[in-house]
């Protein structure tokens, strides 16, 4: 037990120690730093992976791990905390992240300075955001991901990655003074900012008071929309995703999803039924708020060119789904959504490597790669077509053409995402969409009668997904006819196998997920169910104790 306890702060300090050597290093090895940074990552990956399954073997009361960097006792210290959400987002990010930088690996991080070091600052924040305790630290986990990220935007060339990084940083910096406001008004009614003993001190404040701590709230609540694309807040969230390289965007597939873990974490912790008067604030505002947003991408979907568009809009897709089905504050619908927020981040991080690699095919190779040896060609084809083949009247092979290898794979890499996305069976996509749906009719789960009919807002829920798959039929459909099904030969772009690798990882955990959907979906409900009972975590937390120092053991001896 103490033991694990110890891995927790690991996910922070291996890639803070990593990004310290690379920056000494310099830029002259780059080979060197880029190995070192995919190990770094492997590693994080590894102990992610394993604080995944120590969570899940431990029986729910123990199934959370604490750990004090500074050996104060919580509240008044830094506190880290493993559970079965934070074990999962931790997971999450590991998988994108290798995936991410093996993309990298094929050019990218060469087009700009500090490319490995901002990699391994990111994912610092990213793993201190999903295991910090307390407000103080999520902010500054918050601000050390947003910082690297702002380097990692603007990496590579183009006015078009200048002018919106610079729309994305006006407007997390913006977001970040919400933070500070709000978190210094809770702090100021609740003298706390240790989320566990926030959720004890939710439900003691004054009458008088509780405006000011709903204000607070609020405008917290503020700061984590704008970094989860609710509308109107996610007017930057399109351009700034489809103007970053490859891996980047990929990266941030996972950015959007850490303004819903604060929410969700937050909203569940100090507005539970525990909380008295301030039980569920804010719930319908979750609910209509991603209800708006899921509408206006649908819309906007349609109206999609480009395949870096198109898997941006995906985002908002995902984020509205989350948010309202978040908001309605069942544990049943809850776990679908977590399950949902697996599958679809993986298509999105697979979807966003891959429009480059297509969008390269449309060029007809007119930036070769710098290795040609590393290359995967294309399929040689035939000058003279075999006999009893129909030609057309340009000497061409009608039916019976080869397909050159690297289309081949693009376009059933393409399938596979177009499928996971809009929710079509049997991918896990469609478990995810099918999951939620049911456990909108069935809040109880399957067997139980509900209590009360479906809510209009409910209905609204259904409808849109239901309308946000078709919507990604036809967009997915439209730019798949325009890259892929064309009259004249399309051209066969050079592949490396560290830009295929990462999509083959990505699309088949997702086949993975499908084919073993059950214990994702149990370990999912779990999640919800420990999420809607706080009092585990608050326990947990707030029972911890420190560790005897030199002067308490020299104090019992004889």
């Amino acid at each position: 037990m103490s033991g694990m306890n110890q891995l927790i702060v690991a996910p922070i300090l291996l890639p803070l120690v990593t990004a310290a050597i690379m920056l000494l290093i310099g830029e002259k090895h780059r080979q060197f730093k880029g190995r070192l940074n995919l190990l770094s990552s492997l590693i994080g990956l590894g102990v992610a992976i394993t604080l995944l399954l120590w969570v899940r073997n431990q029986g729910q009361a123990e199934s959370i791990g604490v750990y004090l960097p500074g050996n104060w006792p919580a509240p008044f210290g830094i506190v880290l905390v493993v559970d079965h959400l934070s074990a999962l987002m931790l997971t999450l990010t590991g998988v994108i992240g290798v995936s991410a930088l093996l993309f990298a690996r094929a050019r990218w991080d060469g087009a700009g300075a500090s490319f490995h070091a901002l990699f391994q600052i990111q994912l610092m924040g990213l793993y201190g955001a999903f295991l910090t305790a307390d407000l103080f630290n999520l902010f500054v986990f918050f601000e050390v991901l947003l910082a690297a990220s702002y380097g990692l935007l603007l990496h590579g060339s183009g006015r078009a990655r200048v002018k919106a990084g610079l729309h994305y940083v006006a407007i997390n910096l913006f977001a970040s003074s919400l933070f500070l406001v709000g978190a210094a008004m809770l702090y100021g009614v609740t003298g706390t900012l240790n989320m566990a003993d926030l959720a004890l001190k939710v439900p003691l404040v004054a009458e008088a008071d509780r405006g000011l701590l709903h204000a607070g709230a609020a405008i917290l609540a503020m700061a984590f929309l704008v970094k989860a694309g609710v509308w109107p807040l996610n007017f930057w969230l399109v351009p700034a995703y489809a103007s970053a390289s490859a891996p980047v965007a990929a990266l941030f597939a996972i950015m959007t999803k850490v303004g819903l873990y604060a929410l969700l974490r937050l909203w569940t912790l100090l507005f539970s039924e525990q909380a008295g008067a301030s039980a569920h604030f804010g719930g319908q505002w979750l609910v209509y708020g991603g209800l708006v947003t899921l509408a206006v991408a649908v819309v906007s979907i349609l109206a999609a060119q480009r395949l870096e568009r198109l898997a941006a809009l995906s985002i908002l897709v995902s984020a509205g789904t989350l948010l309202a089905a978040v908001g309605f504050g069942q544990p049943v619908l809850t776990g679908a959504a977590l399950f949902y927020l697996v599958s679809s981040t993986l298509a999105l991080c697979a979807l966003f490597l891959l429009a480059e690699l297509i969008e390269r095919s449309r060029s007809a190779n007119e930036a070769p790669l710098d290795d040609e040896e590393d290359a995967i060609p294309p399929l040689l084809e035939s000058l003279h077509p075999p006999k009893g083949i129909n030609l057309d009247d340009e000497q061409k092979a009608v039916i019976g053409q080869i397909i050159p290898w690297t289309m081949a794979f693009l376009g059933l890499s393409f399938i596979a995402c177009a499928l996971l996305i809009i929710g079509m069976p049997p991918l896990s996509g469609f478990i995810g969409k099918l999951n939620l749906i049911s456990a909108l009719f069935n809040p109880l789960g399957l067997g139980a009668a509900p209590e009360q009919p479906l809510s209009a807002a409910g209905w609204c829920l259904v409808a849109l997904l239901l309308l946000s798959g078709m919507a990604s039929l036809i967009a997915f459909g439209r730019v798949g006819i325009q890259r892929f099904w064309k009259p004249e030969e399309p051209a066969s772009p050079l592949l490396r196998r560290y830009e295929c690798m990462p999509i083959v990882l990505l699309l088949g955990l997702c086949i993975l997920i499908s084919v073993q959907a059950e214990p994702l979906l149990r370990y999912t409900q779990d999640t919800a169910a420990g999420l809607q009972a706080p009092d585990t975590y608050i326990q947990a937390v707030l029972s911890t104790r420190t560790l005897p120092g030199p002067t308490t053991l020299s104090q019992v001896q004889p």
